[in-house]
């Protein structure tokens, strides 16, 4: 449910994308009769049975799957432990260049893919670990062996990773007015005009996520307690490069939304605290 509301939050196309967004679902057979653009961001849920091509693209006329389709959108995969490691692999390629590259005998074809990866999976088999109401009863071994579905690699290119407990019952039927979705899309909406002006003069791109090393250096700048927070972090928690570069973005990202212009430690210590699988902690 939650990853469902997450495109309401979401900046509004820009015409760019909604251009391209419009020309991949037109390829695929999807643009709806009578409309012209495609003006709402993509939510994409396939089923966790989704097969290789269904999800990269494929077929003897190679049409795009679905991380194509979720371009400049939402890809949500519901237990994406029960998929097959072949089929969750495939998808390092495009959370890393945003692209696809669809090989056969005749051609080969590239198609965007640039998309915001939601997936969701049980702490353990049974689904109850770390339960305070109800008791797992997952030996150790199963829980590692089920944990061990989603690789290392692979974890390295997702962003966050967050426990989601059960919600209470008190919660649930609370009626105390919560924060709406158009107020926090106001600051989604500030935040990435922020990151509009600051790589308005980097061509193909517009976002914290898509910078590489080099624009990382040039534009998320720490000052020594910064590094130190980090530094810390890094050793203690053995991340790799990938997540390293990937905390970074992400601190930049949480400036960005509280408004300020450098990135200081509380930005990069919530980014590390993102990270629980880093730390051993199963996901719900």
């Amino acid at each position: 449910m939650l990853a469902r509301r997450l495109p309401s939050i979401l900046p509004s196309l820009t015409l760019a994308e909604a251009l391209d967004v419009t020309r991949i679902h037109s390829v695929a057979g999807l643009l709806p009769a009578g409309q012209a653009l495609v003006s709402r961001r993509p939510f994409r849920a396939p089923h966790h049975t989704v097969s290789y091509a269904g999800l990269i693209g494929g077929g003897a006329i190679p049409r795009p799957g679905e991380v194509s389709l979720a371009h400049h959108g939402v890809l949500f995969l519901d237990e994406v432990a029960e998929l097959p490691s072949n089929v969750l692999e495939v998808l390092r390629q495009p959370l890393e260049d945003g692209h696809v590259t669809i090989s056969r005998a005749a051609m080969t074809l590239g198609y965007p893919a640039r998309f915001l990866l939601i997936a969701s999976m049980n702490p353990c088999p049974c689904g109850f670990l770390g339960d305070t109401a109800r008791r797992c009863c997952c030996p150790p071994m199963a829980v590692q062996r089920y944990r061990a579905r989603i690789s290392g690699p692979l974890l390295d290119r997702v962003d966050i990773h967050l426990n989601v407990p059960p919600v209470a019952y008190d919660d649930l039927a609370a009626r105390a007015p919560a924060e709406s979705s158009a107020v926090v899309r106001a600051r989604v909406e500030a935040a990435r005009d922020r990151q509009l002006h600051r790589f308005r003069q980097v061509p193909g791109m517009y976002a914290n996520a898509h910078m590489g090393p080099r624009e990382l250096g040039r534009y998320v700048r720490v000052d020594a307690a910064t590094e130190a927070v980090l530094k810390s972090a890094i050793v203690k928690l053995g991340l790799s490069a990938r997540a390293y570069h990937r905390v970074l973005k992400l601190a930049r990202t949480l400036a960005d939304l509280e408004g300020v212009e450098d990135v200081g430690p509380g930005h990069v210590a919530e980014a590390i605290q993102y990270r629980v699988l880093d730390r051993g902690t199963a996901v719900a």
